[in-house]
């Protein structure tokens, strides 16, 4: 029972992570924040399951380290996106356009 509720746990914050990312269109900062919250849900579910199995959780520290590099680049197009349109509105810009 108790392993069924950790692994629901990671499941619910990957699928709430989802659906904000689906439903949520109009500013570049909250898509980028529900896409770490989904990273952060399989973190959470990769560090269980290599717990549960007895592995070295050498796998999870990179997967941690690639996650916030990730996120360093997302926050870096963020800050060029309001550099060059003046907001986060993905309205405002077009991939089309230089």
């Amino acid at each position: 029972m108790m392993m069924f509720m950790l692994y629901l746990l990671p499941l619910l914050m990957l699928m709430s992570g989802a659906m904000v990312y689906v439903s949520n269109r109009a500013h570049l900062l909250a898509t980028l924040l529900s896409l770490e919250f989904i990273v952060l849900a399989l973190f959470l579910f990769l560090f269980e399951v290599l717990n549960f199995l007895n592995y070295e959780n050498f796998f999870s520290m990179m997967f941690l380290t690639f996650s916030v590099c990730e996120g360093a680049l997302g926050l870096s197009v963020l800050v060029s996106m309001i550099r060059t349109h003046g907001n986060d509105y993905f309205q405002t810009f077009s991939v089309l356009q230089c």
